[in-house]
């Protein structure tokens, strides 16, 4: 690690133990539920913002970072390791004093809140989300009112570090990065309808990752070549897309709808084109972390520590999918079908707007999913209603691991992916999920 980040990772985990006193903590407080809540909040402006999806991963990362460097020391006999300690924020021989700030839940929700601000473009409309924290935590004394302005001033300290973190793994850079065109000849990916909309994040794989140091470890198996030859794998895959969206029970129907997470899908009425707002699939998966948490009773601690975590994977692991998907630059089921077997036909989703090999659900669902079967065990019931609020029904779950399969099949379901790109992206995801669970929960 260089000096620089050395030193100012330092300073920001000895600004984390400043100013402690005694206030008698609320017991009735859901903490899971209240983190939840706010964290919600940077998820809605997401929406607003259309923020693609592993942009979105990379805003959860952050914002969860922060509030995980408030309170990773607020607590004692915490039994896994140091997310910082594990990745490439990592630093040594760091002093922390006895003292602590006497609210950190509060703290650390209002710098979570403060880089939702910073690091998203409609970030200024969390400044109400704000506000109505302080209201909130005065209210349940969560904090008392002469101890505000020195928290805020604390939690903005923190979050101006994260921030400066933020700015220095290359995001700022892609925007100077070659423009991404469609190569020629068959095979490769072109933009589908109804909107064409140009490739996103073509470069994404220069963002630095948290965990992952070498990003050709985690590259999936070469995909089956593009042969329409029958009896080829990838004819059948193909012929294996078409004839499955064309019989599709109700029950697909709702897993390919429940796992579609799409922030890019248009819908024309006429000459107008609507665009309709939808959740990412990371968020889907912060979503599930939340509902976990609750569930699990897990301390303010704890909570964040998890959110933190599975949003740094996320991060990572779109990073290594993104990699795998401009690499191969492969064409997506709907471009090759319209234009050798079924002009008019349409998957049940609509096309995202990048490459198709791997499967991108497949890789971060996959990957969330070991963190968090690590985390709160094999088994681990639940009922996911992240998308109740984009008017979907809840969705009984028996375990994370059946979660991600599900998430990863609806996209054949969804006629949006081959059978290759799916489960070589499980693979990958796995792989990536179990390296950041060995470095941090072991």
């Amino acid at each position: 690690m260089s000096q620089p980040l050395k030193t100012y990772v330092t300073s920001l985990l000895l600004i984390c133990t400043f100013m402690q006193t005694s206030l008698a903590k609320p017991k009735d407080v859901n903490w899971p539920k209240v983190y939840s809540e706010q964290l919600f909040h940077i998820t809605e402006v997401m929406v607003t913002d259309v923020a693609s999806p592993p942009v979105a991963a990379r805003i959860y990362a952050y914002s969860n970072l922060a509030a995980y460097l408030i309170t990773k020391e607020s607590g004692k006999g915490f039994k896994y390791n140091d997310i910082l300690d594990q990745s490439y924020l990592a630093i040594q021989n760091w002093d922390i004093s006895e003292t602590r700030i006497s609210s950190p839940e509060f703290a650390a929700i209002y710098a979570m809140l403060k880089v939702g601000e910073a690091i998203m473009p409609s970030g200024y409309l969390l400044k109400e989300k704000q506000a109505e924290w302080i209201k909130i935590a005065t209210k349940q004394k969560v904090i008392s009112k002469k101890e505000v302005q020195a928290h805020i001033a604390f939690a903005e300290s923190v979050a101006s570090k994260v921030m400066d973190i933020a700015k220095k793994d290359g995001y700022l850079q892609l925007s100077t990065l070659t423009r991404y065109s469609p190569q020629e000849g068959e095979g490769f990916w072109y933009p589908t309808p109804p909107a064409y909309i140009a490739a996103v994040e073509p470069e994404w794989k220069t963002i630095k990752p948290f965990f992952i140091t070498n990003l050709s470890n985690y590259s999936p198996a070469p995909m089956a070549p593009f042969d329409m030859t029958d009896g080829s794998s990838f004819h059948n895959q193909l012929m294996e897309v078409y004839t499955t969206t064309n019989e599709l029970s109700d029950e697909q129907k709702l897993i390919a709808n429940f796992w579609d997470c799409n922030p890019f899908k248009v819908e024309f009425s006429g000459h107008m084109a609507i665009g309709v707002k939808k959740i990412s699939p990371g968020g889907h998966w912060i979503g599930i972390t939340g509902i976990a948490a609750q569930k699990a009773k897990l301390s303010f601690q704890e909570t964040a520590f998890i959110h933190a975590l599975v949003g740094m994977t996320l991060h990572d692991a779109f990073i290594s999918c993104w990699k795998a998907k401009y690499e191969t630059d492969r064409i997506r089921p709907e471009t090759v079908i319209n234009q050798k077997m079924d002009q008019r036909w349409r998957p049940l989703l609509q096309t995202p707007p990048f490459p198709e090999y791997t499967s991108g659900h497949s890789v971060i669902s996959r990957a969330s999913a070991v963190i968090l079967t690590g985390y709160f065990g094999d088994n681990f019931e639940f009922i996911d209603s992240s998308e109740t609020y984009f008017g979907l029904p809840e969705r009984p779950f028996p375990s994370f691991l059946y979660a991600s399969e599900e998430a990863a099949i609806s996209r054949l379901y969804g006629g949006i992916h081959f059978r290759d790109a799916i489960e070589e992206g499980v693979k990958q995801g796995g792989k990536i999920g179990d390296m950041i669970w060995e470095k941090v929960g072991k």
